[in-house]
């Protein structure tokens, strides 16, 4: 039999089929749904048919027991994820070759080719991903049954729980805190730097921390989910741009709180002995006036405002370039005391001077009564003018606190001994 006479056959069959259906097409629960809530509709079908072949036959044969709609009507299929408003690529392949492809944001609304438009080589491909989840993708034969595709999602296996960020003298350093080991990359550029943590989500609280990130080395910093990796961008201000600092990272464990550390540390490239001599004499400047009075009223109004855990860790020598600074500190602070004796909020005296009682001191800085607020009159004293005193004391006593929290807290024990200086 010829082409065209096997073509008239199929459509005999298939008119046929259509007299002796008994039950009238009806929309299907898709449709309905559709109607009712607004969703984007997307048209997947190929330009052309499939060729064709014996499933042309077999048409009018499926159609006696499965209806008409089963083998000649376009499908509909919509598309949801677990979490709501994913997104997803959308790709229609044809033996192999890719023929149509959209992106849309869920739920949407695909139209397919019907039964016997689509090849039997045919497929439809469904990419899926979130921001903070693994991508996942679905592939489905045409020739199978699919009509509500609801894709969930895994949440990435890493996450990035808080950001601490330290300035002081002329340098800086960034800590990212995660649940788990980081893989990661640095990249430089022109106008900074960019740190992509693969595999890694972003918590709400670390996403405010990267965008309050500021100091006299950084201009701004943020965050955005490339895929199932993050990328947290750091822009420089211009003098200290490419060539003017030196970045240099670590990586470490905060054991009490089961967290892994990574540290990228912005050195400049000159020397650091003119930074070094300025904070040496910010230092001998400080007085008995600045850890007494109305100034111990602040001391204890921001103690009591700030975490004792976290004041503690931030204080506490881990490493940081801030130690030697904070420990010069503390030994001052047993200089301009009474009788060389430091008070602890414990009911502890010490005697900075002595090595050993040095060391305890620094280990219970938290508590030592007038201690912060000698580094808030230490940090002044060495920023100046010019540069952002407030920024330099979070980093020393909350670093991994947002700006704007912290300030607020700096205002209210101020107004603390504002007040008590009007008293007086």
């Amino acid at each position: 039999m010829c082409v065209p006479a096997r073509r008239a056959v199929a459509s005999i069959f298939a008119c046929c089929a259509v007299v002796l259906s008994a039950d009238p097409v009806r929309p299907n629960a898709v449709e309905a749904a559709n109607a009712e809530v607004d969703i984007e509709v997307l048209d997947m079908s190929p330009e052309t048919p499939a060729a064709w072949s014996l499933r042309h036959l077999g048409a009018p044969l499926i159609t006696l027991f499965r209806g008409p709609a089963y083998m000649y009507r376009e499908r509909r299929v919509r598309i949801d994820t677990t979490p709501a408003g994913g997104f997803v690529d959308l790709f229609y392949v044809r033996s192999g070759f890719q023929k149509r492809f959209e992106q849309a944001e869920a739920p949407v609304i695909v139209i397919l080719p019907s039964r016997l438009e689509a090849g039997p080589r045919d497929s439809f491909k469904i990419r899926a991903f979130a921001e903070g989840f693994q991508q996942k993708s679905v592939t489905f034969r045409m020739s199978a049954r699919f009509e509500d595709v609801n894709i969930d999602l895994s949440p990435l296996p890493n996450l990035l729980d808080g950001v601490a960020h330290r300035y002081f003298a002329g340098r800086s350093s960034i800590s990212f805190l995660t649940r788990e080991s980081l893989t990661f990359r640095l990249q430089e550029a022109d106008d900074g730097f960019a740190v992509i943590l693969t595999q890694t989500a972003m918590s709400d609280e670390a996403r405010h921390g990267v965008e309050m990130l500021r100091s006299r080395l950084i201009e701004e910093a943020y965050g955005q989910q490339l895929g199932e990796d993050l990328m947290v961008k750091v822009i420089l201000r211009p003098r200290a741009g490419a060539g003017a600092v030196e970045l240099r990272s670590r990586q470490g464990y905060d054991v009490p709180r089961d967290l892994h550390v990574f540290t990228i540390d912005t050195v400049p490239a000159d020397s650091a002995a003119e930074s070094v001599a300025a904070a040496l004499d910010a230092l001998a400047s400080l007085t008995p006036k600045d850890v007494s009075g109305c100034a111990l009223e602040f001391d204890d109004a921001l103690r009591a405002s700030l975490d004792e855990g976290d004041l503690s860790r931030a204080l506490r020598p881990q490493g940081e370039f801030t130690d030697r600074y904070l420990r010069a500190a503390m030994r001052r602070l047993g200089e301009v005391s009474v009788d060389g004796v430091v008070d602890f909020t414990d009911g502890m005296q010490l005697r900075p001077q002595a090595p050993i009682e040095l060391e305890m001191a620094i280990s219970n800085a938290a508590h030592a009564r007038g201690y912060l607020a000698l580094v808030r009159s230490f940090v002044a004293r060495l920023e100046g003018e010019d540069g952002d005193p407030r920024e330099a004391l979070r980093g020393l006593l909350a670093p991994e606190m947002p700006a704007d929290r912290f300030d607020a807290l700096l205002e209210s024990a101020e107004s603390v001994e504002a007040g008590c200086a009007t008293a007086a």
